[in-house]
């Protein structure tokens, strides 16, 4: 009944985040063609390079759903590499997001020079930020399994750590299809 709770909490606490990132995109949407003058999203975005990253993020979310099923099945050692294996594949997408990031800051596209940067840069800045305390998570959760095994607390925070996981997945999805798929219009 206790995990229920948090887990119930945690719900909550996803509802929050998905009220700010409704905020962030409608901003967008808001701001899109506001480039005061600058290049479009048709012009600054490289569509391969973003799909290479959503690529990986929804491999981490199939991964890190493997790692759940590994959980369940009191397979620490199995859970173990599937969680390391996301963390590599979150870790890989964020280098990919900072890389994209100074490559538009190097060329003098920073969050400065438009509202449709500047929302841009608030809008993938905030995922990239969720996704980087996702990676803490999978480093001090898969620390605490090693130590502790899979007893029904580390059970309850792992699922928590899963559902935060996915929906940082499904945020990238609304990201790549309204900022990226449709800026290149």
């Amino acid at each position: 009944m206790h995990g229920d709770k948090k887990t119930l909490g945690f719900w909550i606490y996803l509802m929050t985040d998905l009220l700010m990132f409704a905020a962030l995109f409608a901003t967008f949407a808001v701001l899109r063609n506001n480039t005061f003058g600058g290049p479009s999203g048709a012009e600054l975005f490289s569509l391969p390079f973003v799909f290479i990253e959503t690529l990986l993020l929804l491999t981490s979310s199939f991964t890190i759903g493997l790692a759940m099923i590994a959980i369940h099945a009191n397979r620490k050692n199995q859970a173990l590499v599937l969680l390391g294996i996301t963390f590599l594949l979150g870790a890989v997408f964020v280098g990919m997001e900072l890389k994209e990031f100074n490559h538009l800051i190097a060329e003098g596209h920073d969050w400065t020079k438009s509202a449709f940067l500047s929302s841009f840069f608030a809008l993938l800045g905030t995922h990239g930020f969720h996704i980087v305390i996702g990676l803490l998570w999978i480093v001090i959760l898969s620390a605490m399994v090693m130590r502790r095994g899979l007893n029904s607390g580390n059970v309850v925070r792992l699922t928590m750590l899963s559902l935060f996981w996915h929906f940082l997945d499904l945020v990238w999805i609304f990201i790549f299809t309204i900022v990226y798929l449709m800026g290149m219009i």
